[in-house]
C-alpha cells in the first residue's frame, strides 16, 4: 500500500506493507530511530510520537492509519537548531540515565505541557503514567518538565535540588 504523511515538516511517502506499525516505517523506511521499540504492546512508551498534534505510541499504530496525517517524532521536536523546552529540561535537570525511555518520555512530556504549561506533580506523574522508566525512579523526570514548563512561561526555572542543598 502507498502512503503519504507529513513527518517533521518534509512531505514523505513509499510503500509498506499494510500490516507495518507506524514505528517501523518512521524507523526502517525514514531512518528516523530516535522513536524507539520498546514492547510493541503500547505499555511502555518509548515510542511515542505525536500524530496531528495528539500524544500516539507510534507502535499501536498502522503506519496506513497515519495517511496524510503530521507526524512529530524526537528528531522533528527542535527548532531552528534551539533545543524544545522539554529537551532542555531533561539535560538540565537530569531527567535520563539510560536513555531509552527518553524520547518517549520527551514526547509525552511536550504533549502534556502544550495542554497545560503549568501542572503541579500530580498532573505530571499522571501525564507519564503511560511511559514507563527503569533507571531514574521519576523524579528528575518530573524536575525536567517542571522546568521546561517554566521556559515555556517565560519564567525562570527553580534551582536544582542540588544547589539548593549546596552539594
Amino acid at each position: 500500500m502507498h502512503v503519504s504523511m507529513s513527518v517533521n515538516g518534509r512531505e514523505v511517502s513509499g510503500d509498506v506493507e499494510p500490516r507495518t506499525l507506524l514505528v517501523h516505517y518512521l524507523r526502517e523506511n525514514l531512518g528516523l530511530t530516535g522513536t524507539h521499540v520498546g514492547c510493541d504492546t503500547g505499555y511502555c512508551g518509548a515510542c511515542t510520537v505525536h500524530v496531528d498534534g495528539i500524544s500516539t505510541k507510534s507502535c499501536t499504530m498502522l503506519a496506513v492509519q497515519a495517511e496524510g496525517a503530521e507526524i512529530t517524532t524526537i528528531e522533528g521536536l527542535a527548532s531552528n537548531g534551539e533545543l524544545h523546552p522539554v529537551q532542555e529540561g531533561f539535560w538540565e535537570r537530569h531527567g535520563l540515565q539510560c536513555g531509552f525511555c527518553t524520547p518517549g518520555m520527551i514526547m509525552q512530556s511536550a504533549y502534556l505541557l502544550a495542554e497545560d504549561n503549568n501542572p503541579d506533580e500530580d498532573t505530571i506523574r499522571h501525564g507519564l503514567d503511560g511511559n514507563l522508566c527503569r533507571c531514574t525512579g521519576y523524579h528528575n523526570i518530573v524536575k525536567a518538565v517542571q522546568y521546561a514548563g517554566a521556559r515555556m512561561r517565560s519564567e525562570e526555572p527553580d534551582a536544582p535540588d542540588w544547589e539548593e542543598e549546596g552539594t
